[in-house]
């Protein structure tokens, strides 16, 4: 299926991965249909702005809407191309919840008319996109996968994201991607739309397999940040610098262990996993064990700052980070905002100054406490008891940490980014 100015592509989902999608397929000769169920990201859009922060996506959106390549409603159009990029969050249990999948299918089920290609993007359980098909086959008993009973053919695929948040707009052009059909010729048909933007390997297969890759990849990383995690507890225990540890056991080879934190966000390394464990739970041992290491963090992280919180009576502590990364404004799954909502709760006497540079108001788990603020990073440092780095973003790292008078604080570095304070 060549992308020509001729072919419409509708986007369902302008998030963090359905925005830039868009964005690149309207600047690479598509019409493309944004939609999107938050009327304020549609407005957003339509302006030509970006409702979140992700380098150099605002040129492309806003480019696109200019030249008419772009535009975004709040109901599913008729398009030749559907791209499903809606959230799939925990159920309880970790279990995916697939209401917005479901969502989405049932709005673009009611436009097809045949030999439309929708492509699911979202992160998803092994046997999503099948799943997706059926759904939408069920409402749709005229259309079929395979033209039986003289039925019209509608094509679907899976084909996951790769990106990295703070580069998606790079790494939508140079990575490789996976797809994988439900029949070959819809495999096909979803590697042309991506080949029309994407100059990294395009590697086909079939749906479950892609499915089962994109999940494979983040709990890779996530097995390997548990161990680095893992080796920063026994360190402390043993009295070890573990940065200098790891720094020390990476001159090998062969090795090349990962930096600890505070615990894993976002919404691919600390829900993909799960995924995987609810699907074969008995099988994912391993993988449940990194799960359980890397939610665990948070926890030591809150039990060394209510120790050292045990000196002052009502102790002023400075946050520094919300994001679940740094230099992005991302707060989905952050161990960040997990960890100061867990120390407002167990320290009430105290005071927290939030800091993260990248938005403009706390999150809704943090807004209604009432020893939670917003601040200024200088001057919650000047006035705080306690400083836990929880982020490493630039401006903490570049900080003049002499006139912040940080070696007079207790200072709990989570990012090893002020070892030689």
């Amino acid at each position: 299926m060549e992308v020509t100015e001729r072919t419409t592509v509708a986007v369902i989902g302008l998030g963090y991965i359905g925005l830039p999608t868009a964005a690149v397929l309207a600047t690479h000769g598509a019409d493309v249909i944004g939609v999107d169920v938050n009327e304020k990201v549609v407005d957003a859009v339509n302006r030509g702005e970006v409702p979140f922060v992700e380098p150099d996506l605002s040129i492309s959106v806003a480019g696109a809407v200019q030249q008419g390549r772009l535009r975004a409603e709040t109901k599913t159009p008729e398009a030749d191309v559907y791209i499903v990029a809606v959230p799939t969050p925990f159920a309880e249990g970790h279990l995916a919840d697939l209401t917005f999948v479901d969502a989405a299918a049932d709005g673009l089920a009611e436009r097809l008319q045949g030999d439309e290609l929708v492509i699911l993007e979202s992160t998803s359980p092994p046997g999503t996109t099948q799943h997706m098909a059926d759904r939408i086959l069920a409402l749709r008993p005229d259309l079929s996968l395979d033209g039986s009973l003289g039925r019209s053919i509608i094509h679907f695929a899976h084909c996951p994201e790769r990106v990295l948040p703070g580069r998606i707009m790079i790494e939508l052009i140079t990575n490789d991607r996976i797809v994988g059909g439900l029949t070959r010729m819809a495999a096909e048909k979803a590697k042309s739309v991506y080949e029309s933007f994407c100059q990294g390997e395009i590697m086909i297969t079939d749906a479950i397999t892609a499915e089962m890759a994109k999940l494979v990849e983040n709990s890779y990383r996530d097995v390997n940040i548990a161990f680095a995690n893992e080796l920063s507890l026994i360190s402390a225990k043993l009295g070890i610098d573990v940065w200098e540890l790891i720094d020390l056991a990476n001159h090998h080879p062969r090795v090349n262990i990962l930096q600890p934190g505070p615990g894993v966000g976002g919404h691919c390394i600390a829900v993909d996993p799960w995924f995987i464990v609810s699907a074969v739970p008995e099988e994912a041992r391993l993988i449940r064990m990194a799960r359980e290491v890397n939610d665990s963090t948070p926890e030591h992280v809150i039990g060394r700052v209510v120790a050292m919180a045990a000196r002052f009576k009502e102790p002023r502590i400075a946050a520094l980070g919300l994001a679940f990364k740094p230099e992005i404004d991302d707060l989905r799954e952050s161990p960040a905002c997990r960890i100061v909502a867990r120390l407002a709760e167990e320290l009430p006497g105290a005071q927290i100054a939030a800091v993260e540079p990248h938005v403009t108001a706390l999150p809704r788990e943090l807004a209604g406490l009432d020893n939670v603020v917003l601040a200024d990073f200088e001057a919650a440092v000047l006035a705080a008891d306690i400083v836990v780095l929880l982020v490493d973003h630039a401006v903490f790292k570049a900080a003049d940490k002499r006139r912040l008078g940080l070696r007079e604080k207790v200072v709990i570095d989570t990012r090893g980014a002020w070892r030689w304070l």
